[in-house]
């Protein structure tokens, strides 16, 4: 029995063939293939400005940097997402404000958010859960209210659309990653998009050592050997290995996206009338990307608990992970005073949730034999 693993990226000819096509270049680190990705990726997510970078978490950082974020300030966001939305404020010296999230969307709840703001709040992270984008709107409107940099994290959300618009297109700054098993794949990567030209440029000169923003091009032709430093900055681009796997990859997102969202159909018409599952939330307002397909187990339903139902679909070959455990669980977070009690929904959420395997190279049979082994599970350890 052939293991169905939880993730893997859809590699073809046409990637190998952009890459081979710039090691041959000599244009490893940046170059011009990372410049003609941001303007393939800014026209795609409708957006002023794109700045490619290694990762998603890079991104979060440089934008809390430009929007001025430091020391005794404070941010909010979700509990319920990767560490790197919350890592990301630490490193800008500033202190993590968590708000609970909505039980139903997984993302944050932002009827709080407004009675968690105080004189030292500078941002606002919004984090689009498994490509379910956040209710925009009143995060904006309170954002503006308050005076606060809205930067969102975007790293589920490629492809996402929030009332027709496309994420990315909506905050001061969107962040998304291109790591491995995303929907968009470069290996590691990321990219800023921002309407802000002044607040890009300065991103661009702390991305790279903060060196003048055209230094990349020092070693070419028409580049000049002379570069000035503005900014102690980071070494956080991307490079054109990295951008020639993303040409091509967003070439295919609509293709590649199609066959998600004919999967996740699958899967929602599969679980939805099961008694103790909770199939993602998607509408017909907002489009989803589904990165994820998060399926949460009652486990009042079953004479198993979460972690025992994961064990069982491994022993049948199929892959899971769990997304996620609620950032004030962590060691680190917990020494600061964090308690994850003060967050039941994401809590809850965290005892249930089970992310099976979503992506195009899987097979329909595939698809279906994950289906099948879920509710033979289910049907077994009924309570």
């Amino acid at each position: 029995m052939d293991t169905i693993p939880y993730a893997l990226p859809q590699i073809e000819d046409e990637e190998i063939k952009e890459v081979i096509d710039t090691i041959h270049s000599n244009w490893l680190s940046k170059g011009p293939k990372t410049v003609e990705f941001e303007k393939q990726f800014k026209s795609y997510v409708q957006a002023e400005h794109a700045i490619g970078l290694n990762s998603c978490t890079a991104g979060l950082h440089l934008s809390q940097l430009a929007a001025g974020v430091g020391p005794g300030d404070e941010v909010i966001t979700t509990p319920y997402t990767f560490v790197s939305s919350a890592n990301t404020i630490i490193h800008s010296g500033a202190k993590p404000v968590f708000v609970d999230i909505d039980p139903v969307t997984m993302n944050i709840d932002v009827n709080q958010i407004e009675s968690k703001i105080t004189n030292k709040t500078k941002a606002i992270i919004p984090v689009h859960f498994a490509g379910y984008p956040c209710d925009m709107d009143p995060i904006m409107e309170i954002a503006r209210k308050y005076n606060l940099t809205v930067i969102e994290d975007a790293a589920h959300a490629v492809h996402t659309q929030y009332k027709g618009k496309m994420i990315g297109s909506i905050g001061d700054f969107t962040c998304f990653s291109f790591y491995a098993t995303k929907n968009l794949v470069t290996g590691e990567g990321g990219m800023i998009t921002t309407h802000n030209e002044a607040l890009a440029d300065k991103i661009r000169v702390m991305s790279l050592h903060g060196m003048s923003k055209n230094a990349w091009n020092r070693y070419g032709d028409k580049g000049s050997w002379y570069y000035e430093v503005d900014y102690p900055g980071f070494k956080y681009n991307m490079t054109d290995i990295q951008a020639a796997f993303g040409i091509v990859q967003l070439s295919k997102l609509e293709q590649m996206q199609q066959t998600r969202e004919r999967y996740a159909a699958v899967y929602n018409q599969a679980f939805s009338e099961i008694e103790g599952f909770i199939v993602p939330h998607h509408d017909d307002v907002n489009r989803h990307a589904w990165h994820l397909y998060v399926l949460r187990v009652k486990e009042q339903n079953f004479t198993i608990d979460r972690a025992e139902f994961i064990e069982k679909l491994k022993e049948k070959g199929i892959g899971t992970s769990v997304h996620f455990i609620p950032v004030p669980m962590q060691p680190y977070y917990k020494k600061l005073g964090y308690k994850v009690e003060d967050y039941p929904n994401a809590l809850a959420a965290y005892e249930g949730a089970i992310s099976l395997p979503l992506y195009p190279k899987m097979s329909e049979q595939q698809v279906q034999r994950v289906v099948d082994v879920v509710l033979e599970i289910a049907k077994t350890y009924k309570r």
